[in-house]
């Protein structure tokens, strides 16, 4: 027989994306600590009421960050 890892279901392959999409986030609207996932990819601020389409688990991807950095840049060009 071969050695057996430990039982830990699901929790070890899910469990850091489980605890990263139960955490509170910090608004950018308002500033706040409270913004909570309702549901796949929606984000809700419960202070302003703000709804923010954002990843699935996180508010932010890395995708969104790099697409609002290359649009920040672009707008920063067309107005100088």
């Amino acid at each position: 027989m071969t050695k057996r890892t430990r039982k830990v279901g699901v929790t070890g392959k899910y469990g850091t994306m489980e605890i990263t999409q139960h955490a509170r986030y910090t608004c950018t609207f308002c500033g706040k600590d409270s913004v909570k996932r309702q549901a796949v990819g929606i984000w809700k601020c419960g202070s302003c009421k703000k709804v923010i389409a954002g990843g699935a688990w996180t508010v932010s991807t890395t995708a969104a960050a790099t697409v609002r950095s290359t649009v920040r840049r672009l707008r920063e060009l067309t107005e100088a």
